[in-house]
């Protein structure tokens, strides 16, 4: 059985898709940007601001869903710029303090909203 999970305080899906499915113990959720779920905005800072809100983002979707970071076992992480990794990095690790989650991070060509 699944449920499609929707967090109040998260931006809007901006496709056909739902921010979270859970099934079980389990929650799959999908990429979250650095926006702002008040204006539907990129937050304006950079990759340390974006850093900080996608991941506020996602704790909200997992709030949603009964969860919170210290269960997540997996991350994956998609840069525009590959230069910006330590940056991200250092906000990242704020959030993922004790027993981080496996990770996987690339920089990629094109990402929604820029």
């Amino acid at each position: 059985m699944k449920k499609v999970v929707k967090a109040d305080n998260a931006p809007k899906a901006i496709g056909p898709y739902s921010a979270a499915i859970k099934t079980g113990e389990f929650v799959f959720t999908s990429g979250q940007l650095g926006i702002d779920p008040k204006t539907g905005e990129l937050v304006p800072g950079g990759i340390e601001a974006e850093t900080h809100q996608a991941l506020k983002n996602l704790l909200e979707v997992l709030k949603a869903a009964g969860s919170d970071l210290t269960l997540v076992v997996k991350t994956t992480v998609f840069l525009k710029d590959i230069n910006e990794f330590q940056r991200m990095n250092s906000i990242y690790a704020e959030y993922f303090q004790a027993e981080p989650p496996a990770r996987s991070a690339f920089q990629v060509a094109a990402l929604p909203k820029n």
